[in-house]
């Protein structure tokens, strides 16, 4: 979904000035960020101021939307996580302080579950990915940026691991996704390696030749735990993927390493570790911290004792908003200490199951503005805004399930 690009060329006279800025936008009509960006970048400018002077020119080009020309050259993010560059300014956010506004624009974040694409939805997405989820594509663009939990391989080769389910889709997976609105996706969790090492390298192929925004899973360690890294409407966004949910069998030859491609395993010990100190070393030139998880059990409606130690171990070392699934069920969120926290989002695109959510929180840099339910029916494995006669039966229940949480409203 976030395509569009910013070419500059800027030549500065120093000592006398001549200063020429021409800006040349390219722009995907479908992304929200690009719309954002128009609030803090220039329209196509042309600028000239001349004086007197012997010529010293520096030339600065292919600068990204995120960069602004009295800003330094952006940094590459690391990993396959992004195709954008990490952008914004050289403000440093502490850890401790939650008051941080940022560029003070709100930014709208949605969350949803659980997404694979076998059964009756392959069929959809074989015939046309861009129309699978066209349901959802007016929820979603009431969101600056929208996120989901890719739970498989995207692969057609390789051979299934000894587990009882394994799940795979082609690459078109992705244009289904990002034809509905959401632009980017978690795919560390139980399933994202389910079809072998041949199946991994297809999936980090289709992700490097898609430029698709993915998390949680790379060629190695750094790739896996590389957040994904965007700025929106001046706010400086980094997003995050774990799962603290792998096969125990599995483990070993799952967990990305130095040496080794696979997903960000969230589990304690080295791993964990891992985590926690991207997340701190993002949080300085970060204005929002999103860690999106794959962890807990399945068919539980509260968290685990496991799930709230991480939960707070994360928003410890800097993080702003903790979302995560692999309940298969809707469970209870809140605050935490000044962090929002939804332990469970349930499905999304899951042939089991007719009731599914999308999360909507706003951010204000640190500050969490507030946050709400959307309810969605499942049809088919195919979610859309639930009718409203069932809403406010839905939103009832899921405010009962803040009652085991540790969380407040």
């Amino acid at each position: 979904m976030v395509s569009a690009r910013l070419g500059a060329i800027i030549a500065l006279t120093l000592a006398g000035i001549t200063i020429t800025v021409a800006y040349d936008r390219s722009r995907d009509s479908t992304s929200k960020v690009d719309t954002e960006a128009t609030t803090t970048t220039a329209p196509t400018t042309t600028v000239a101021v001349t004086a007197v002077a012997p010529p010293s020119t520096v030339d600065i080009t292919s600068l990204t939307e995120e960069t602004t020309p009295d800003e330094p050259p952006p940094v590459p993010a690391p990993g396959v996580s992004s195709g954008l560059t990490a952008g914004g300014s050289a403000r440093a956010v502490p850890v401790e302080d939650r008051s941080w506004r940022g560029s003070e624009q709100s930014v709208t974040f949605m969350f949803a579950g659980d997404s694979q694409f076998e059964g009756a939805v392959a069929s959809q997405l074989a015939a046309d990915p861009n129309t699978v989820l066209l349901p959802m594509a007016p929820v979603f663009e009431q969101a600056d940026l929208s996120m989901v939990n890719l739970e498989t391989a995207i692969t057609e080769r390789g051979s299934p691991e000894p587990k009882e389910f394994t799940f795979r889709a082609p690459a078109t997976a992705f244009t289904a996704l990002a034809a509905a609105g959401v632009d980017v996706v978690s795919m560390a969790n139980n399933h994202g390696r389910d079809f072998g090492a041949d199946g991994l390298q297809d999936t980090l192929a289709a992700i490097q030749t898609s430029g698709y925004p993915t998390v949680g899973i790379g060629g190695n360690a750094t790739e896996a735990y590389a957040p994904y890294r965007v700025t929106i409407k001046g706010q400086r966004i980094a997003v995050f993927g774990a799962s603290r949910v792998i096969d125990s069998d599995l483990l070993g030859s799952w967990t990305a390493s130095d040496t080794q491609p696979g997903i960000a395993s969230a589990y304690e010990g080295a791993p964990r570790e891992r985590l926690l100190a991207e997340v701190r070393a993002a949080r300085a030139s970060s204005d929002t911290i999103v860690v999106y998880l794959h962890w807990g059990n399945e068919r539980l409606e509260c968290p685990t004792g496991v799930q709230k130690v991480l939960a707070r171990e994360l928003r410890d070392a800097g993080a702003d908003i903790i979302v995560g699934a692999h309940a298969h069920r809707v469970q209870g969120d809140g605050y935490l200490d000044g962090a929002f926290v939804a332990y469970g989002l349930g499905n999304f695109v899951w042939p089991r199951g007719d009731v599914g959510a999308v999360i909507e929180v706003k951010a204000t840099g640190r500050v969490i503005e507030g946050y709400r339910w959307i309810p969605m029916s499942v049809n088919a494995s195919v979610p859309s805004p639930m009718d409203e006669a069932r809403v406010t039966e839905q939103v009832a229940e899921w405010e009962q399930l803040r009652s085991c949480t540790d969380l407040s409203a």
